[in-house]
């Protein structure tokens, strides 16, 4: 089985959906001929042709118009948006449309679209291209949110995502596109959504991230490991809705809890899982919860972006103080 990258299995998994569900077609700007502006679609067009694959005018409230439309009617479009920074024109569709469909219509109509975007910054792009936007969707009730964070979850969780009968933001963090491969294989198997994934067992402290930062987050629990303290480290995944469950079961084990996450601080979800845990881990809590994450800016040019995303260093030292209480 060959090893491949996030984005590999990105188009991997659109190929199986397109293959095995005529109700498929992936929709947006310059996937058809060009192949996506990181290559998520490349092939795909020749592949399955240009009524399946559809190359859009530069209009992204077109796109999700299209997409409310065709959902509604049976199909299963998946949209693109080239970068999280412009699926902004996109929200009166997706916010007061397909988040509404299923609640305006009490069930009898839902809206089964997806609309994928490149996600986060760490590529030195512009800081439209480099948002980190989660939150802003967690919000809106009807939308699911979904942000994986290595090959095998992006496989398994579009595929989830795609045969959802209700809409699904699907971020993909892009700083970790190309970095490092695995083996993913192409049988079709999707992943559960809203669920969280429980990379590494341990008993002193979780380590809670999604995304890009879980590469940081890991790398922090070696680094701890290495001065014999046991990091539990979990991938929330579906941010929306949100599994507590697993989080708060491995709180009430270790007592501590460090929130990573490259959006800004306030407001950010990180916040919604230290309320919850405020409120229904209070006692087994023996620490503050600690976060660390992006600044409360934009993401700043080049030369700062490095110093914006969470790095391993300021991890540790977050769970090394949530350890210095007792």
């Amino acid at each position: 089985m060959a090893e491949i990258t996030l984005i590999e299995a990105v188009t991997q998994a659109l190929a199986w959906e397109l293959a095995h569900d005529e109700s498929v077609v992936v929709l947006g700007e310059d996937v058809g001929v060009n192949g996506g502006v990181f290559r998520a679609t490349v092939g795909l067009q020749e592949k399955f042709g240009p009524w399946r694959v559809i190359d859009t005018p530069l209009c992204e409230t077109s796109i999700a118009g299209l997409s409310v439309g065709m959902a509604a009617q049976g199909m299963k479009p998946v949209a693109e948006a080239q970068f999280e920074g412009f699926i902004y024109p996109m929200l009166e569709h997706l916010m007061c449309h397909a988040a509404r469909m299923r609640y305006r219509t009490r069930g009898r109509l839902s809206c089964p679209l997806v609309v994928r975007a490149p996600w986060g910054g760490g590529i030195r792009a512009p800081e439209h291209h480099s948002e980190a936007n989660e939150a802003l969707f967690a919000n809106v009730p009807g939308l699911r949110v979904v942000i994986p964070s290595s090959p095998a979850r992006a496989y398994g969780l579009l595929l989830a995502a795609i045969r959802d009968p209700d809409p699904v933001i699907f971020f993909e963090p892009k700083r970790i596109y190309r970095q490092y491969k695995e083996e993913v294989p192409d049988d079709g198997e999707a992943l559960p959504l809203d669920v969280c994934y429980v990379l590494r067992d341990g008993k002193d402290v979780t380590l809670v991230s999604w995304g890009a930062t879980i590469k940081e987050t890991l790398e922090a629990a070696d680094a701890l490991a290495a001065e014999g303290i046991s990091a539990e480290v979990i991938d929330v995944a579906t941010i929306k809705p949100l599994d507590f469950d697993t989080i708060h079961e491995s709180v009430t084990k270790t007592g501590r809890c460090v929130i990573v996450h490259e959006a800004p601080k306030n407001v950010g979800v990180g916040a919604e899982i230290a309320a919850r845990l405020a409120e229904h881990a209070m006692y087994d809590l023996v620490a503050p919860v600690e976060r660390v994450t992006g600044y409360d800016t934009h993401i700043p040019l080049f030369r700062l972006e490095m110093k914006y995303l969470p790095a391993v260093q300021r991890i540790v030292e977050a769970a090394k103080r949530t350890l210095a209480v007792s």
